[in-house]
């Protein structure tokens, strides 16, 4: 009979056991912080945050906030899914657009067809969702890159919003839908504002924050969430373990389609008319937004906080420069310096927490 071998003892005593899961093992807090994506965007923030309490006197005011608030909500709604995306591995150059797009269906199918308002911005939801599955169902038949597929859908996009604006309104702009059934509440829900201790908020702050909350409850507590960061980083990957891929694709390109109709729906209630000509360029912000929040362009890493960090850095530089009476001409110029300086911060960030133990 053979003996059973002894179990091998540890290295050293008091020490833990080279072998042992590394899942097990405690992780300290520093290097849990220096891992977070968003660490870059909230120092970015907060140095933003003071340089512009100093230069411009005005910027503190509570209206200024509300103010630098709404701006960062504007796009903030947007750099969520876009960041999503992004985490996923992938891109979405038609989301500036498709905005404007959704806007103008509401407007024209309503005013077109006589019908409740509420009509109106029930079509243009299912149609923007339409577009977000067109892109992640032509994308992963395909297999051609992100950027090819967005960009013939901007393009298409871009002239179906001009064609059909000028074929149906003889204009570039559409009718005012103002004085039509539904409009009141609509308005409510997406183009009004609150009162809190005196000062105005835009609700679009509401939208803004609900779908950070909901998107980083996905990402960090649902299986979603771990589809998401799987088939970023690595998609061939996360197929062979049996993760949806394609799903979780046209998922993530319907979320975008759900964010760009809220903001379709505030543009047309705010202003009750839309230009068919807006919203070109507005996706490089989104995606700007999202890599100052963290994300990588690479795919697999980021986080929803973050792309709001980035959004409120928007918000603030943009309205900063106008408290601080500084020609506006600068502002591209802040932004690109931001970028770059994100990128890099974000880049040393995660060499700390890899270094870190």
């Amino acid at each position: 009979m053979s003996a059973t071998a002894p179990a091998p003892a540890p290295d050293r005593p008091g020490k833990p056991d080279k072998r042992a899961d590394e899942r097990l093992l405690k992780t300290s807090h520093l290097r849990k912080l220096l891992g977070r994506p968003e660490l870059g965007a909230v120092v970015g923030a907060v140095a933003v945050f003071m340089f512009f309490s100093f230069a411009a006197d005005s910027f503190l005011r509570a209206a200024s906030l509300s103010t630098v608030l709404y701006a960062s909500s504007t796009i903030g709604i947007m750099a969520v899914p876009v960041a999503l995306l992004m985490i996923g591995g992938e891109f979405d150059l038609s989301a500036g657009v498709l905005v404007t797009s959704s806007a103008l269906i509401s407007s024209m199918f309503s005013y077109q067809m006589t019908a409740n308002v509420w009509v109106g911005v029930g079509v243009s939801l299912l149609t923007t969702l339409a577009i977000g599955v067109f892109n992640g169902f032509m994308l992963t038949r395909t297999k051609l890159p992100s950027f090819i597929i967005t960009l013939g859908t901007f393009l298409m996009l871009t002239g179906l919003n001009l064609g059909f604006t000028k074929l149906i309104s003889g204009t570039v702009s559409t009718k005012t839908i103002a004085d039509m059934e539904g409009f009141e509440s609509a308005k409510a829900l997406f183009a009004s504002q609150f009162t809190l201790g005196g000062v105005a908020f835009k609700v679009t702050i509401l939208w803004w924050i609900a779908l950070v909350a909901v998107a980083t409850w996905i990402l960090l507590r649902t299986r979603a969430g771990n589809w998401i960061f799987a088939v970023g980083g690595n998609m061939d990957a996360a197929r062979a373990v049996g993760v949806p891929v394609v799903k979780t694709k046209i998922g993530l390109y319907m979320g975008v389609g759900f964010a760009a109709w809220v903001s379709g729906q505030h543009l047309l209630f705010s202003f009750d008319a839309v230009q068919s000509g807006e919203g070109v360029g507005n996706e490089l912000i989104y995606i700007v937004a999202a890599v100052i929040g963290g994300s990588l362009i690479t795919g697999g890493y980021g986080s929803a906080i973050g792309s709001a960090f980035g959004a409120f850095i928007f918000g603030m530089t943009g309205k900063g420069i106008v408290y601080a009476e500084w020609n506006a001409d600068w502002y591209k110029f802040f932004l690109g310096a931001m970028l770059l300086l994100a990128t890099l911060l974000n880049h040393w960030v995660r060499k700390r927490a890899e270094a870190t133990t």
